[in-house]
């Protein structure tokens, strides 16, 4: 179904640019590797583990709520409407894939841990 070529849509003006290992072409979007950690005090990305990109959520994996809760704070770092995305495989599990429809490449900076600050 998806395809992982050497180098972005973008590689043809920025030769070797390339997407996040996590991320794969897919006709009519982008398709992306997640592990999910439901229960976390808030959402957020927290970097890449065995290429899945490693999504914290403010959620509990009970009656769908942390399917829900990855589905709408990927679509919003995608700048995409949570219709926009879905959740292809995974629902029952801790690693998913999720579908992300659009024509443009996402911002993968955005996909990016928050950077912590020492006191």
């Amino acid at each position: 179904m998806a395809e992982r070529p050497v180098s972005s849509a973008a590689g043809a003006d920025s030769p070797g640019e390339s997407w996040p290992e996590y991320a794969v072409r897919a006709a009519n979007g982008w398709e992306i590797l997640v592990r999910a950690q439901p229960g976390a005090k808030k959402s957020e990305f927290a970097g890449v583990l065995d290429g899945r990109l490693r999504v914290r959520l403010a959620a509990p994996a009970v009656e769908n709520k942390a399917n829900r809760e990855l589905v709408a704070f990927v679509a919003k770092a995608a700048g995409l409407r949570a219709a926009k995305v879905r959740l292809v495989s995974g629902d029952a599990g801790r690693q998913k894939r999720l579908f992300l429809e659009t024509d443009i490449e996402p911002d993968w900076s955005r996909f990016a841990p928050p950077v912590r600050h020492s006191p």
